[in-house]
């Protein structure tokens, strides 16, 4: 055991921010090349809102692409592999760790340890929206287009994002996680905008896994951010 008056505040943040679409969340989010370094992983091909940033802040993103789609629901893959911090090689083509495909062509990786990172660098998800289709994609991708999610797979999905969402609210690093939001309702029957992380239900308790949560919106032809936290 150890005395609280002995324990040193950990100085790394896990911090969720959401919104509505066109909200200004990714371009938010990457103001932060202007002091930090950025590993940006892009979940959903938004990575062309942060050609905004100036060439010399653009320098700072390390960019990586998962190709996720119906079809192709990698990310939480990738993503469930990637997060425990330890070494691991991407594919640039189908960003799927130890691809072997790429690795019999001789095609490029990209190397990610995020456990080596320090204070300077922030690890990027964009965003938990799509990380949470992927895994229902996942779950159901041997049913047909006229499948019907049941009860398992919810459930399933929910286990999925829980473990991905544990290991980011223990990470030793700085985590910034983008999402949308949606709307669910509380035990008193009154309705509250939720960040989406899954069902209403599971995305009601996302908060939880973070330091800070950051809303956006736009209000009056302006973008505003905001955090009660």
């Amino acid at each position: 055991m150890a005395k609280l008056s002995t324990i040193t505040q950990d100085k790394t943040r896990r911090i969720l921010v959401y919104g509505p679409p066109k909200s200004g969340k990714t371009q938010l989010v990457g103001t932060l090349a202007a002091e930090k370094k950025l590993v940006w992983f892009d979940l959903e091909n938004g990575w062309e809102t942060l050609l905004k940033l100036s060439k010399q802040a653009q320098e700072g993103v390390e960019l990586i692409r998962l190709p996720d789609s119906k079809v192709y629901p990698i990310a939480i893959e990738t993503m469930l592999k990637i997060i425990d911090g330890s070494k691991k090689e991407i594919c640039e083509e189908h960003g799927k760790v130890g691809c072997m495909f790429c690795k019999k062509e001789g095609k490029p990786f990209i190397t990610v340890e995020l456990n080596s990172l320090d204070e300077s660098y922030v690890v990027v998800i964009d965003s938990l929206t799509q990380l949470a289709n992927s895994a229902m994609n996942h779950i159901t991708k041997t049913q047909d287009e006229t499948y019907k999610y049941q009860f398992d797979d919810y459930r399933v999905q929910g286990s999925l994002m829980d473990k991905f969402l544990s290991q980011v609210q223990q990470a030793k690093f700085n985590v910034v996680c983008i999402t949308h939001e949606t709307e669910s309702k509380l035990e008193d029957g009154s309705m509250k905008l939720v960040p989406v992380a899954g069902t209403t239900t599971f995305s009601r308790n996302t908060a939880k896994y973070f330091d800070h949560v950051v809303y956006c919106e736009v209000k009056n032809r302006s973008h505003r951010f905001g955090s009660s936290t």
